[in-house]
């Protein structure tokens, strides 16, 4: 399969951080999002991005230009049928992802490859609402997308060799990241692993072992993180660490995975860390740490 046109379907952080990056590599990109008013803002956000990257002189103007050539606003759901591949990014609310892929498998031809950016949700329970799951797979990039080179390929249960043989030729040959194999396991391996020890950099917060500053000055100089744990979380969204711990404590059962109540207060407060401009730290409107 040539792969040319990709649709992307939500334009929130993870949605335009791969629609920019399909963008850069020369493919062609169609961007939905429920309202006209949440698609402008994407593009915005696109386009503040590419202009970050002008001022480190990374990035030309002419390129800039180029790239949000090559994403076009699509007006309907129905805009995904010319496709070579779809990726689904919205919100992890499982019901919703299961109706966008109930309608994609009406719309979208049996050759399309329908790929959903999950990060602990069960893309067996997704591809079950389509006619042909063995086309349906877990293509789960990192925040932020064009800076780190790996995506993790999840094979569902009925996902077909030919479905993830194209899948890794489209990542490691054409987007030129590295993608690795996972196994249908909630959290899969990254957000596993790394909610855990945010839950525990939380729990170490709480008990009053050290400030969030020090916790995460502790990791970033200790171990060379490019973030702390604790600004980790703030970049994810405090709401989506606790829906992926949450989703693993019910899945696995185990008490590793509860989330700190510190974290259940931050989410009920409504600080959910750069969406938001505050979290364990305060952050502008772009994002960058006041």
């Amino acid at each position: 399969m040539v792969f040319k046109t990709i649709g992307v379907i939500g334009g929130g952080t993870m949605g335009q951080g791969i629609a920019e990056m399909l963008a850069a590599r020369s493919l062609d990109v169609v961007l939905i999002e429920k309202t006209s008013d949440k698609l402008d803002r994407a593009i915005e956000q696109i386009t503040v991005s590419l202009d970050k990257q002008i001022e480190r002189w990374s990035l030309t103007e002419a390129e800039k230009k180029l790239i949000l050539a090559k994403i076009k606003k699509a007006d309907s759901l129905q805009d995904m049928a010319a496709c070579d591949m779809v990726i689904e990014t919205i919100s992890e609310d499982l019901n919703a992802k299961k109706h966008v892929f109930f309608q994609l498998n009406q719309i979208c031809s049996p050759a399309i490859i329908l790929a959903t950016n999950t990060s602990t949700l069960s893309v067996t329970e997704i591809a079950a609402v389509t006619t042909n799951p063995e086309r349906v797979i877990g293509l789960h990039f990192l925040h932020p997308v064009a800076k780190i080179n790996l995506v993790e390929i999840i094979r569902a249960m009925k996902t077909s060799d030919e479905t993830f043989n194209q899948t890794r030729r489209f990542v490691d040959e054409l987007i030129l990241k590295k993608s690795i194999k996972v196994t249908e396991s909630p959290g899969f391996i990254t957000t596993r692993l790394i909610c855990t020890l945010i839950n525990e950099a939380l729990h170490t917060l709480s008990e009053g072992v050290a400030s969030a500053e020090d916790i995460d000055t502790a990791m970033r100089i200790g171990y060379d993180f490019k973030y702390g744990p604790l600004e980790m979380c703030d970049r994810f969204g405090l709401d989506s660490v606790h829906a992926a711990l949450e989703g693993m404590f019910r899945d696995y059962g185990d008490m590793k995975y509860r989330p700190s109540f510190l974290l259940k207060q931050m989410v009920r407060a409504g600080h959910l860390g750069v969406k938001t401009g505050e979290g364990f730290f305060r952050y502008d409107k772009d994002g960058d740490r006041l």
